[in-house]
């Protein structure tokens, strides 16, 4: 883990560079490393830390790991805070629609890059390709966006300190979250796959993405669900997936998980508290808002990354079927996979504490809270990595919520899948940035994002599905 790490905190500690926007403040703080390294540089440096990142993983879920002391998290978190977010200009985008939403303006109508004249000191740091487009983002994320705009006021590292804070609170709720309601014994999982991995460490606490967030709101919405009599904790949750839902609107799969776990029965008795609060609060969070707010996210659910399988069907399907069609027929295939891949994987894999081949026991029925909320857990590990793995346009940070359900679902699979997966995407968006970039730096990296990345995240669904059903058919030989 810390041989991945080195290199990470070398790029996130150095001058601004490929991975690293400047954030306009000449605070000592913001180059601790007296080093300025080129994009081939960073390239090369992220490339090798996310290999052996992988394999610190990999090493960590092939025997029981011990669990790491308080000292250890809180040690990542200060580091966390020190460097400026790197991997992406995500975090200019957060702070220019707070600072929108906190003038009075909309954020979801707003240009960034026009806003105040194209003079403010916040707004007008936004990077390409989104200098132009509004928020994508809940009214939540939003708000707290604005919150941070109102520390920061016009010192963009101020207000990009302040989001940070917020961040590194909900990657350690995460842990103490996943502490609550996985058994003791299963507390080192924990940190091999949420506390420790590199490749997390990379995407949420120092990529500083909205996700982490909305991420910890799942957890204690699941910890509500473990901890509270079943009407006062199906309500709390779904303040919880409310709250998550208007951060990111993906994360209301939390509420189908739920629902799946519960059983219909009892669905049918605690579902109407759990939507009635979720509904209440998405609600009350949209007030002022209006349903403009989701017109980004029409549009973003017809776009297909150069990373994805999809782009090969893209490409070849456009000149027969023209731009629109092919688009659609990505959507619904896409669609149909993930319903494949979901059913494929909640078939091989079982949260812990279940019995093997327990389907039962596994997937309904049992008034337990902590059996219920772990089983949620696993749900929404399934559900959410079946989307990542086939959706047409993800991102790294796209996979923090089912991997850190992933400590709730015994070892199987999903963790292999999950792991290729995290690893093939986040070498595909290293450094992770458009701007300062040189032409041999761009050459590379889009070698393979849209080269070679594509071509193996297609072996990977088809080796997912094989693998499964190939070890289901041995085991039902061996049962006869």
């Amino acid at each position: 883990m810390i041989l991945a790490l080195v290199p990470m905190l070398a790029v996130a500690l150095a001058a601004p560079n490929a991975a690293k926007p400047d954030l306009r403040s000449g605070w000592p703080l913001d180059q601790l490393l007296p080093w300025a390294p080129t994009p081939l540089q960073v390239t090369w440096l992220l490339w090798g830390a996310v290999g052996v990142g992988v394999l610190a993983v990999a090493v960590g879920l092939l025997g029981p790991i011990p669990p790491v002391g308080r000292a250890t998290p809180l040690a990542l978190a200060a580091v966390g805070l020190l460097a400026a977010p790197t991997g992406s200009g995500d975090h200019l985008n957060y702070a220019a629609y707070g600072r929108i939403l906190l003038a009075g303006g909309d954020p979801w109508v707003a240009d960034p890059s026009g806003w105040a004249g194209g003079a403010d000191p916040i707004t007008s740091a936004v990077e390409d390709p989104w200098r132009h487009q509004p928020s994508v983002y809940g009214p939540v994320a939003t708000a707290l966006h604005a919150a941070a705009a109102w520390v920061g006021g016009d010192r963009l590292r101020l207000v990009v300190l302040a989001w940070q804070l917020v961040v590194v609170a909900a990657w350690l709720a995460v842990r103490w979250g996943l502490r609550t309601l996985v058994p003791p014994e299963h507390h080192g999982r924990i940190d091999v796959l949420w506390t420790l991995n590199p490749l997390l460490l990379w995407a949420g606490l120092l990529g500083a993405h909205v996700d982490t967030v909305a991420t910890a709101l799942v957890v204690l919405a699941l910890v509500a669900i473990a901890r509270w009599a079943p009407v006062p904790g199906a309500m709390a949750a779904g303040l919880a997936i409310g709250l998550a839902a208007g951060t990111k609107f993906t994360y209301a799969v939390a509420g189908l998980a739920l629902l799946l776990a519960w059983g219909w029965r009892t669905a049918l008795r605690r579902g109407p508290a759990l939507a009635a609060s979720a509904a209440a609060t998405l609600a009350l969070v949209h007030l002022g808002t209006g349903p403009h707010v989701y017109e980004q996210l029409d549009r973003a659910r017809h776009a297909v990354g150069f990373a994805s399988p999809w782009r090969l069907l893209l490409v070849e399907l456009k000149p027969s079927l023209g731009e629109a069609g092919t688009r659609a027929v990505v959507t619904v295939g896409a669609a149909v996979l993930a319903v494949l891949l979901a059913a494929v994987l909640a078939w091989a894999t079982r949260p812990v504490g279940s019995a093997p081949g327990d389907a039962r026991s596994v997937r309904a029925g049992g008034e337990d809270p902590r059996a219920v909320a772990l089983r949620a857990a696993w749900w929404i590990a399934v559900l959410a990595g079946a989307y990542s793995l086939a959706a047409p346009y993800t991102l790294p940070w796209y996979d923090l919520l089912p991997w850190a359900m992933l400590p709730a679902v015994a070892v199987g699979v999903l963790d292999g899948v999950l792991l290729v997966r995290l690893a093939l995407i986040t070498a595909a968006y290293v450094p992770g940035r458009v701007a300062g970039m040189t032409p041999e730096a761009v050459t590379l990296t889009m070698g393979v994002r849209r080269g070679l990345v594509p071509q193996l995240q297609l072996v990977v669904w088809l080796a997912t599905i094989a693998w499964v059903l190939v070890a289901k058919a041995q085991q039902r030989r061996l049962a006869r």
